[in-house]
């Protein structure tokens, strides 16, 4: 097989300029001459969406007219508008959905999934998943991301990313970075602090791309502090490839790109769908030479290797596609992955035989809502309807169904037939259509009149459990008086059999909260600077993001980060910890004991967090380290291990550039929730980098005498250029300690000492070379 450089070598600057352009809306270009195909690529985070018109007849980029304005109203359910035909696939629980199941192997088997059908359609590249961080349940896409916190983010999609790349097919880790909103997403300017941009928004890429290699990453619409991400050096090149080590190909969101010079100098390889504005704007910056063949050729290296990866993987023998196991694999992540919030009275799970008649009430009950709407919207192969499903599992029960909206008759009729039953099963849903790609909510409410819905139910029957189908957190003035609530997020074409098997007890239910949901809108952090304004959405909450902020200031919420219920009760008993104090490069284990107090079998998801004692820097009271989901048999105990790497509980530094273990004092917690930490144990962390700042021109004496080595340096200095003895210098430095000054300047004015820069540049380069020697050396 030739050499990528040498097949690279082989091309015509027309041929490599065309290499790194798209081919129509679906494809690359290869370069028949030289043997290199093209490869196919198509969304899906959570399903394959297959246009046949547009990949299999390959049209181009673009629609006529009446094409174009058929879309512009476009919803979930209408997908065969918005791309033509399409082959069906099995449309899996969304992001927000899956991460309820907190369970990375699950992760990995809907990736091994989603890639058998990828290889069944004949598709190379998968665009997913997405893993930017749900900053606020408003944003359109929320639904397809993964959580709040990026340690969540990063392990499922790392998961997920194996399994389909285990397959065969490519990966395209999306969309990097800050696309939080969707409000004028191609152009606002997202204001992210560095701290907050590498612990939060950076930091879920890393953690995935580090565990498993994906073939490409696509960068963002939007502009990041000043840049647009799709042209950002800083990002594409120093953060991923120089920092990170990352050796794949980046892609452009489809148009992502206004300057294609200067993105590809920055590191976006491939500019995608095909735009031969943009391809013409590239040939003639080489031929004018501002864009250089280097950069030109390192790039076409990228691609040829990608479809190198891409041919391999097709010499891999697939598993063959089994529709039917598919759909058995999302009800069963579907039901991994939906949440019990409420269970009051042990109303659930329902018990047949004991009942005599049920109350199906919504329109949701029989047009089941599963998915959000936009570029990842996935044609079903089937979808179960969630009252059929519930008719299947109530025997002898009478299961009637309710619209209960739509008019006075319909609510009326509703609240008759759940004043008659012995319980009543409300599903509601967000607005649909506000749902998707394109546009944030604009409320944390549900769809119109579906709180009233609840409501007038739970006045008539005290036995109301509540379906919630949402693409994140919504509110709900009603929970007080319901004794039941399930959110299903958008389980996917499975939700309805899933729902059936939580309500019946045919599953435990064990999923837990990825974000946080609070009572109202105004409890969201950055509630004050969201969406932006001019173009600029100042990320004002810095890094108190989600939990990080409620549970800082103790916010009252409606339910905490990582709450979910189930049939059974868990204890957690003696922990304890391999060693005391951790340093930089080493691991502490943590051992402790987990206890089913119940009668089922039941799966529990425990969340390791640290909470911080009197750290240097700002940060969150506590935040989330580890995560495990275990299996656990009716009074069985089981002994867990987790591990914590130093490297797992540091915090990134501007000023130096890089990470830095804190010296602090802090706690361990074992927790079922953000908000329930069930054991703690104390650890030490030490390290001697970053525990000393910078000392400079103007650093205040009080700094400086609580650094040892700026200490003695300064107590010389002034002694020799004074011609005092040192004890005589200390009694000048102790008379300064108190002064808001520099040093310099403080000696000028409490004692008519004139020193200049040049006299003192010496000394500070000299101090801050001794600190970072001293820092490298061991001990604490």
């Amino acid at each position: 097989m030739i050499e990528a450089t040498d097949l690279v070598g082989a091309m015509t600057t027309d041929e490599k300029v065309d290499l790194l352009t798209g081919q129509g809306m679906w494809r690359t270009h290869g370069v028949e001459r030289l043997g290199l195909p093209a490869l196919v690529m198509t969304d899906g985070t959570y399903g394959v969406r297959y246009s046949i018109s547009q990949i299999d007849e390959k049209q181009e980029a673009g629609v006529d007219l009446d094409a174009f304005l058929a879309t512009v109203n476009r919803k979930a359910n209408d997908v065969e508008i918005a791309w033509g035909s399409m082959k069906p696939a099995t449309c899996f629980p969304n992001g927000s959905s899956l991460a309820c199941s907190w369970d990375v192997e699950l992760a990995r088997a809907m990736g091994e999934a989603l890639g058998v059908e990828c290889r069944a359609m004949g598709v190379d590249v998968l665009l997913g998943p997405g893993v930017n961080i749900r900053r606020t349940p408003l944003a359109g896409r929320a639904y397809e991301y993964f959580s709040e916190d990026p340690i969540v983010t990063g392990e499922l999609a790392a998961a997920m990313i194996n399994g389909l790349q285990g397959q065969g097919v490519g990966a395209s880790i999306k969309h990097f970075a800050c696309n939080n909103s969707e409000v004028e997403r191609t152009s606002m300017d997202s204001i992210v602090d560095m701290r907050a941009l590498r612990e939060i928004y950076l930091r879920g890429f890393e953690i995935a791309i580090g565990k498993s290699d994906p073939w490409t990453v696509m960068s963002a619409y939007n502009r990041l502090n000043g840049e647009q991400a799709a042209e950002s050096h800083w990002l594409l090149t120093t953060v991923l490839r120089e920092d990170w080590g990352y050796r794949g190909l980046v892609m452009s969101d489809w148009h992502g790109i206004k300057d294609r010079p200067a993105s590809l100098w920055a590191g976006n390889d491939l500019d995608m769908p095909q735009s031969r504005t943009r391809r013409d704007e590239l040939l003639e910056a080489v031929n004018a030479g501002t864009v250089s063949l280097e950069s030109l050729d390192t790039a076409c290296i990228r691609i040829v290797e990608l479809v190198r990866r891409s041919e391999a993987g097709r010499a891999v023998k697939p598993k063959p596609l089994d529709h039917d196991a598919h759909h058995r694999l999302a009800r069963k992540l579907a039901g991994e992955s939906i949440v019990l919030l409420k269970n009051e009275g042990a109303v659930l799970p329902l018990a047949a035989e004991r009942l005599k008649s049920l109350a199906i009430i919504g329109p949701s009950a029989i047009e089941a809502v599963i998915q959000g709407s936009g570029c990842a919207t996935t044609s079903p192969t089937r979808v179960d309807q969630p009252l059929a499903e519930i008719q299947a599992f109530a025997g002898d029960c009478e299961v009637r169904h309710f619209p209960g909206t739509g008019s006075p008759e319909a609510l009326a009729a509703a609240l008759a037939g759940a004043r008659e039953a012995d319980v009543a099963v409300v599903f509601v849903n967000t607005e649909v259509g506000w749902d998707g790609e394109g546009s944030d909510r604009s409320t944390l409410a549900l769809a119109e009149g579906q709180d009233a819905l609840i409501s007038a139910v739970a006045l008539v029957n005290p036995r109301t459990v509540v379906v919630v189908a949402s693409p994140d957190a919504v509110e709900m003035p009603w929970v007080a008086d319901v004794p039941a609530v399930l959110a299903t997020f958008f389980s996917g074409q499975a939700m309805g059999g899933a729902v059936a098997d939580i309500l019946f007890g045919k599953v435990n239910p064990s999923g837990k909260l990825t974000t946080s949901f609070t009572r109202s809108m105004r409890q969201i952090p950055g509630y004050l600077t969201y969406p932006g304004e001019n173009g600029r959405h100042v990320y004002s909450e810095g890094l108190f993001v989600g939990y990080r902020s409620h549970d800082t200031l103790q916010t009252e919420l409606l339910f905490p980060f990582g709450h979910g219920i189930g049939y059974s009760g868990f204890a957690y008993s003696d922990l304890v910890l391999d060693r005391d104090t951790l340093r930089d490069g080493e691991t502490v284990s943590l051992r402790f004991k987990l206890t089913n107090t119940g009668a089922v079998a039941g799966r529990e998801t425990t969340q390791v967090y640290v909470l911080h004692g009197k750290p240097r820097v700002s940060r969150p009271a506590h935040e989330l380290k580890a995560f495990i989901k275990t299996d656990v048999a009716p009074g069985e105990t089981v002994d867990l291990t987790l591990a914590l790497a130093a490297d797992d509980l540091r915090y990134y530094d501007p000023a130096r550039e890089c990470w830095i273990l804190d010296t602090d004092d802090i706690i361990v917690e074992i927790a079922a929730s953000s908000r329930d930490i069930r054991l703690q144990a104390p650890l030490k962390t030490r390290s001697r980098v970053g525990r000393f700042r910078e000392i400079t021109w103007d650093t205040q004496p009080g700094i400086i005498l609580a650094t040892p080595i700026a200490h003695a340096a300064f107590r010389g200095f002034i002694a020799e250029r004074m011609e005092i003895s040192e004890d005589d210098a200390e009694h000048i430095l102790q008379h300064c300690a108190s002064s808001f000054l520099g040093m310099a300047t403080t000696l000028d004015r409490r004692l008519r000492q004139r020193i200049t820069r040049e006299e003192v540049q010496p000394l500070l380069d000299r101090i801050n070379a001794d600190i970072r020697a001293w820092e490298q050396q061991p001990g604490d």
